[in-house]
């Protein structure tokens, strides 16, 4: 349909001209844009949850739901990572105390041994044929030996969970990096917004015309259009 065949209808008799006055700051025309507003994006919705990304297309990019928004994501990445960073720090804190605890009664046990060698080897010394001393000695000697061995592989233990406690520093460091990220984009986008904000609300804004003159198509509005138009003048 036409421009002129859109003002024929709209200048007959059979339609009021107005019901077409806009009522500006009405409570009900409020409460309408926000239905538009809340079906529309009912209806981004269901374009956003039937997306599938294409490897072999780069645009468009993911549209933006709560799967897609980046700062979002970064968010929860760093929020995640600082998590269980501390989780993790605990674990090694507890593990490294444990070390520490077992090396303290090895060396009350490495004491004890220590007085047995000491006797056992002046038994030895002073009854030299009695088997049972010297069997005792050699005994107590050989664990002595490996309780040495053990306090060096706790010692050992000691130093690696330090080094993993330095490693977690990095993790933490990382994490600051992230949010240096979050905290330039989200200065960024702010100045965007700022860089197009406007004076007058949007949902105050004239309509876009849907034909200006120069387009290289005349046919302004479809008869669905008119339709839709026709039944909304008789509901007022």
């Amino acid at each position: 349909m036409t421009q002129e065949e859109l003002d024929a209808l709209m200048d007959s008799d059979d339609i009021d001209s107005s019901n077409l006055e806009l009522e500006v700051g009405n409570e009900s025309d409020l409460q309408s844009n926000e239905a538009q507003k809340e079906e529309v994006q009912q209806l981004e919705d269901a374009k956003v949850s039937g997306y599938r990304p294409n490897p072999d297309v780069a645009w468009p990019p993911p549209p933006p739901s709560q799967e897609h928004k980046v700062v979002h994501q970064l968010d929860d990445v760093t929020r995640d990572s600082e998590q269980k960073a501390t989780e993790m720090m605990e674990k090694l804190e507890n593990i490294n105390n444990f070390f520490a605890d077992s090396e303290g009664l090895l060396s009350e046990i490495g004491k004890i041994l220590d007085k047995n060698i000491e006797i056992f080897s002046r038994l030895n010394e002073k009854f030299p044929n009695v088997e049972s001393f010297k069997e005792a000695l050699e005994l107590n000697r050989n664990v002595k030996k490996t309780s040495d061995e053990i306090a060096e592989k706790l010692q050992s233990g000691q130093d690696e969970v330090m080094l993993a406690m330095d490693s977690m520093q990095y993790q933490d460091i990382h994490r600051q990096k992230i949010e240096r990220v979050i905290n330039v984009m989200r200065a960024l986008s702010h100045y965007m917004n700022s860089l197009f904000e406007g004076k007058i609300d949007d949902s105050k804004r004239v309509g876009s015309a849907v034909h200006i003159e120069g387009d290289s198509t005349a046919d302004v509005v479809s008869n669905d259009d008119i339709e839709a138009l026709i039944a909304n003048l008789g509901k007022k």
